[in-house]
């Protein structure tokens, strides 16, 4: 049984078959009905709010064919205590696939491990992959040749550098780190001391057999010299509220104004996985700026989760 819990879960060539995929079906959507989910029901499980992942999710699965089943943790057995287990043994008997949004990471992987459908990580603190396939994408089809395959859209990633700025140690940035290692991009962090990828970041690339592969400063303009894209993401995650003036005040100088956005390539993309709050981890003017693609990144989570779910599906039959 595949599951999509990290980047790495598809081995370099799947992701190149992901992306021409993915291609295919935005060239494709409005003008054919999907099948491939056809008759299937794919359950989502969220304990976070969300905007994006909720409804690109639920759009992707009826443009399969497939019928969406959001479920908030609070109104299933799994809010009043009954084992994470349990709930992916008793999942297994009624739907074909779960769509989880979590805290705690463990929580996908124990899921997968108990049930018997696949299950794919929408966002956990600890990592976002299909943030990260998107944002890949999203870049890909910029530098890739316009009739390219799907190995030529991953080729075109490759050497490319991106600045992670701020909150360093997030899930975004861990993925982005994981991500980079996968797609052969080079890394630069920066952010607070304190805020230095973790541990179990460390941990994860030996795991997967990558080397250490990012660099971490707390010198902004460091870290987007020569990049290609500038990324960053709010400073205060959803959990870390309580943490809300103390971030903003260690982050502050590492807002992506148009000076920082400047200091990078030329022709350097903005990125942000959104929502943005103006003013602090970024300026209404970089986010207004013709290379920002913030709103292209958020459409293409709909066509790279179809493709996942497509892909997670045929493996399954």
């Amino acid at each position: 049984m595949k599951h999509f819990l990290k980047e790495t879960d598809f081995k370099p060539h799947e992701v190149a078959e992901v992306f021409a995929l993915a291609r295919d079906l935005k060239a494709r959507r409005g003008r054919e009905t999907g099948t491939v989910l056809q008759h299937q029901t794919w359950a989502l499980i969220f304990s976070k709010s969300s905007t994006r992942t909720r409804v690109s999710f639920e759009v992707g699965v009826h443009e399969l064919g497939g019928n969406p089943l959001f479920l908030n943790k609070n109104d299933i057995q799994l809010g009043r205590g009954e084992s994470v287990e349990d709930t992916a043994r008793v999942l297994s008997r009624f739907v074909h696939g779960l769509i989880v949004r979590t805290y705690e990471h463990s929580e996908v992987e124990r899921l997968a491990a108990s049930g018997t459908i696949p299950v794919i990580n929408a966002l956990t603190d600890f990592l976002h992959p299909c943030q990260i396939y998107t944002d890949a994408f999203t870049l890909a089809e910029r530098w890739a040749p316009k009739n390219g395959d799907g190995g030529s859209l991953l080729a075109s990633l490759k050497g490319r550098k991106i600045a992670f700025l701020g909150d360093t140690a997030c899930n975004m940035a861990n993925s982005w780190i994981l991500g980079a290692a996968l797609f052969g991009m080079k890394i630069s962090l920066s952010g607070p001391k304190g805020f230095e990828p973790s541990a179990e970041l460390d941990a994860l690339l030996k795991q997967e057999g990558f080397a250490k592969n990012y660099h971490f400063t707390t010198d902004p303009f460091e870290a987007v010299k020569d990049a290609d894209v500038v990324y960053t993401d709010v400073w205060v995650s959803m959990g870390k509220e309580e943490e809300t003036k103390q971030r903003i005040a260690q982050m502050s100088p590492y807002s992506v104004t148009p000076e920082l956005f400047a200091a990078a390539r030329s022709d350097a993309w903005f990125m942000h996985c959104l929502p943005a709050h103006p003013g602090e981890e970024v300026c209404q003017e970089v986010l207004d700026n013709p290379r920002s693609i913030i709103f292209d990144q958020a459409e293409n989570r709909l066509h790279v989760q179809k493709a996942i779910m497509a892909t997670l599906a045929a493996d399954r039959s």
